[in-house]
């Protein structure tokens, strides 16, 4: 159905003449009685009754009217769904624990009228398609490839380098230190059971182990967050890795420590990854917030393909 035939129809119900209704709607009278003719030709039935005085409606046309009304407001409820800045802001923070979804909690913060739909997305891959799709706004990820080689359309912003973290359990050789450095964890045993081959996190930890002569092992099954502190603060030979802004809570009587890894700084490089074309106001929001509110720190290390997508 013709819906500026059938807003036209309601122009002329309202006014009660064609050439009023042609005014509201910056068209011709011939344009209007044409518009409202065709729609009599598809629905079958007569709509008005034309008089001297006017426009008047037919039993038809009074039955059609509140139908009518209804398709106009449907439409603009339609297109209000997806005017940049209607809806809700679509981001893809990894996983809720993990630090993007903090950097999008302080965002919020900053932000409170802003609308958000988080969601958890597995790996670059499936982040970059659903951006390139439309079906997310953003993805805040890691990008293992140069921006220059990212797909045609889609930018990249490095937002926030996350320090890393040595996790162990009271009874581990290094639980009492107050900091570590990457070399002085040269033969310990890392236990990271949550890398997946070809993502890029098993890439960044690859990366560092190779650089300062590490032994991360990601054997058995990854059950989860608390299964994986259960084995850590039970283990004297064990100790994980985790982002300094990755939530974590366990039971008192397992005394964890999250040591600073430092001399260097091993970080993980976060970066935001966009649409080039996506006009919604809150994105644009989001990228001023990120590049004011978390300064990099040159002193650190990152792979090198970091460096290259900074």
């Amino acid at each position: 159905m013709d819906l500026d035939a059938v807003r036209t129809f309601v122009a002329v119900a309202d006014a009660g003449r064609f050439q009023e209704a042609a005014a509201q709607l910056s068209i011709t009278q011939q344009a209007a009685s044409k518009r409202v003719a065709a729609l009599e030709r598809d629905l079958g039935a007569r709509l008005f009754t034309r008089t001297p005085r006017g426009a008047r409606l037919t039993i038809d046309g009074q039955a059609f009217l509140p139908h009518a009304r209804e398709l106009l407001r449907a439409e603009e409820r339609a297109a209000a769904s997806v005017r940049p800045g209607s809806r809700a802001l679509r981001v893809d923070v990894i996983g809720r624990r993990l630090a993007p979804a903090g950097l999008l909690r302080d965002f919020h913060r900053v932000h409170p009228d802003a609308e958000l739909d988080v969601v958890t997305l597995f790996d670059a891959d499936a982040a970059l398609a659903a951006v390139r799709s439309g079906t997310i706004d953003a993805s805040f990820r890691a990008v293992t490839r140069p921006v220059r080689r990212l797909p045609e359309g889609i930018e990249a912003l490095r937002v926030y380098d996350e320090p890393l973290q040595l996790v162990t359990g009271p009874a581990h050789a290094l639980a009492a230190a107050r900091s570590v450095t990457p070399a002085r964890l040269a033969g310990h045993r890392i236990w990271m059971p949550g890398l997946v081959a070809g993502t890029e996190w098993t890439t960044y930890y690859d990366d560092l182990a190779t650089a300062f002569g590490l032994t991360i092992e990601a054997t058995g099954p990854d059950f989860g967050t608390e299964p994986l502190l259960d084995t850590i603060a039970d283990s004297a030979l064990l100790a994980t890795f985790v982002g300094e802004r990755t939530h974590l809570v366990w039971p008192a009587h397992q005394d964890v420590r999250r040591i600073p890894v430092q001399n260097p700084t091993p970080v993980y490089p976060h970066s935001l990854l966009w649409r080039t074309d996506n006009p919604h106001p809150t994105l644009t929001a989001l990228r001023t917030h990120l590049r004011a509110a978390y300064p990099n720190d040159e002193a650190v290390w990152t792979p090198r393909w970091a460096e290259e997508s900074a």
